[in-house]
């Protein structure tokens, strides 16, 4: 394994503070379904990603494919980029929250 896919594997395990367990319950909410960028009726982006995150973090690292990596990537650069526009106040109800945890991050987790 190259040095810049273990870089990848252990920034997005690093990024994704919530197991595939949290995360399955999570997404069967109204509050995760509930946020998020939609294409008519269909699932949001965040939500499906969830799903995929799931899977990468079931899976075996030798078995992660380009496109895992690819996801994994595109994963982590939306936690850093969404985490930075943290509203002001008490952020457990918000929708900044929802949104971050159906990528698989719980600000709320140290």
């Amino acid at each position: 394994m190259s040095k810049d896919v273990k870089s990848v594997i252990d920034e997005f395990h690093s990024s994704v503070n919530m197991s595939p367990k949290e995360l399955e319950s999570w997404l069967k909410t109204e509050e995760s379904q509930s946020v998020g960028q939609k294409k008519s009726d269909d699932e949001s982006i965040g939500h499906k990603s969830g799903k995929r995150i799931i899977d990468l973090l079931k899976q075996k690292e030798d078995d992660y494919t380009d496109d895992d990596l690819s996801h994994m990537k595109k994963v982590v650069s939306y936690i850093h980029r969404h985490s930075a526009q943290q509203p002001e106040g008490d952020i457990e109800h918000t929708r900044w929250r929802y949104s971050l945890m159906n990528w698989g991050h719980d600000p709320l987790k140290s």
